[in-house]
């Protein structure tokens, strides 16, 4: 399974803005030193979340914000904003089986219908998490690690 590294980086963002964005002007180079990414990286993947309306970044000077409710922000969603085809990613099949062997013959037929199984679940597990769920337990974790 490969859910590319800049999806854990966004949600990072994601929670820093909305801990912080009120409170401060939630900048790439901030957003920067909190996930130990390079700025530049960090502007792709504010610029993919703001394409896609999760939030809003001043112009000029900057700032980002959340622009929709945390509910309303899935974990698919920010993957999907990342990167566009990570489903299509999440198995990697041979390309070519030989066509001599009756396995080689159906094997990407029964594959395919395995596959899709598992990716149709996974994606409802990611569209079944919210931003909301993962401030709760990112507070939950503050919480625990403060006692």
């Amino acid at each position: 399974m490969h859910i590319s590294a800049k999806c854990s980086v966004a949600v990072h963002c994601l929670i820093f803005i909305a801990e912080y964005g009120e409170s401060n002007k939630v900048t790439s180079e901030l957003l920067s030193r909190s996930t130990g990414i390079n700025p530049v990286t960090i502007r792709n993947v504010l610029s993919a979340l703001k394409k896609d309306g999760i939030i809003s970044i001043k112009p000029g000077t900057g700032g980002a914000a959340l622009a929709c409710p945390l509910e309303g922000v899935s974990l698919y969603r920010i993957c999907q904003a990342i990167e566009p085809a990570f489903l299509s990613k999440l198995f990697g099949v041979h390309p070519a089986p030989s066509h001599l062997c009756p396995i080689g013959q159906n094997i990407h037929q029964v594959l395919d219908v395995s596959y899709q199984k598992v990716t149709d679940e996974f994606s409802n597990s990611l569209r079944s998490i919210t931003l909301a769920d993962m401030i709760a337990e990112y507070h939950s974790a503050a919480w625990r690690q403060s006692v």
